[in-house]
């Protein structure tokens, strides 16, 4: 029990500071679509099924609360994040913290990929885009 609860308190840290870190719609998105996909699946096809599906939740909730730029990331994150929160959860928890889990990880994973895909996109100055002077071809005498 002990174990369990520490895992909860040490997820709900890393969630506040993923959203504090800007990147709160992806780690909702995550963490509600894995713990979703976590029930879904579990009734479907017990504690393998609430992995994948936690996995799919996970990786929907947390494109569609990314940034454009960043979806991808988010996406994978929140699915990584959220179907191994699941297995987690369920070793320590049975399957009601294999639903904390997916949702934790889900939120962890969706806003730690959405920062990673923001800082990938921003790391060319000036985008490819060149600056012309204009240059005075002809002089007025």
């Amino acid at each position: 029990m002990r174990l369990t609860l520490s895992t909860v308190v040490l997820g709900l840290l890393v969630a506040q500071g993923a959203m504090a870190a800007g990147d709160g719609t992806a780690a909702v998105g995550g963490g509600l679509g894995g713990a979703l996909g976590n029930v879904v699946g579990g009734q479907l096809g017990g504690s393998t099924g609430a992995a994948v599906g936690a996995g799919v939740g996970g990786a929907a909730g947390s494109a569609v609360g990314a940034r454009k730029g960043s979806r991808t990331e988010a996406a994978v994150g929140g699915g990584i994040g959220a179907a191994g929160g699941s297995v987690i959860g369920n070793s320590l928890g049975g399957s009601t913290g294999s639903t904390i889990g997916a949702g934790l990880g889900g939120a962890a994973g969706g806003a730690v990929g959405s920062n990673l895909g923001n800082d990938s996109g921003s790391s060319h100055s000036g985008g490819g885009k060149h600056k012309h002077k204009h240059k005075n071809k002809y002089k007025h005498r």
